[in-house]
């Protein structure tokens, strides 16, 4: 298996398109698998300006998105925030990722996830927080595999229910071999 994480590029274009198809109406993580993307050469353009910080929408930060690619199939998406705000250290994180569908339960996510980390630390980034649902005892697992520890959990309220969010710690000096 020959993985590797890039930046999103117009070459993968179909293979995009696959991957979104593929995860119908579920909910979408990170959130950069939320906008149009229609026209991709706008989408791409939009994600290049997410990165710089430019016309980014209310309580946003920039972060950068990467896919991690098998040959020329997406596999995976991660979005890394260079920096957080009070609203995004209570909930939000660091870094957002998912799997494509039919490629979970492989380990995958732990590969995307430590590339990610990497990432962070090329730009100095020394200490991650990184959030996941508690019911989702897959996500939490990947984390920890990956150095992360569990600082807290809180409640998010949500419309007509209330869900618990962990939250994990992850000194990036910790997770370099």
């Amino acid at each position: 298996m020959s993985l590797k994480l890039i930046t999103p590029a117009h070459h993968y274009q179909p293979s995009f398109q696959g991957y979104i198809q593929e995860l119908g109406e579920e909910e979408r993580y990170p959130f950069v698998l939320d906008l149009d993307a229609t026209d991709f050469e706008a989408y791409l353009i939009r994600l290049q300006e997410i990165e710089q910080g430019t016309n980014l929408p209310t309580g946003h930060m920039p972060s950068s998105t990467y896919w991690l690619m098998e040959d020329d199939e997406l596999i995976g998406v991660s979005n890394l925030r260079h920096g957080l705000n009070d609203t995004i250290r209570h909930l939000g994180g660091h870094i957002g990722l998912s799997i494509r569908p039919s490629r979970r339960g492989q380990g995958l996510s732990k590969i995307l996830l430590q590339q990610t980390i990497d990432k962070a630390s090329a730009m100095g980034i020394e200490s991650l927080h990184i959030h996941c649902y508690r019911h989702n005892t897959a996500s939490a697992r990947m984390i920890m595999a990956c150095g992360g520890v569990l600082e807290s959990e809180v409640i998010l309220e949500q419309e007509s229910e209330s869900k618990i969010v962990q939250r994990y710690l992850c000194a990036v000096s910790s997770t370099r071999q």
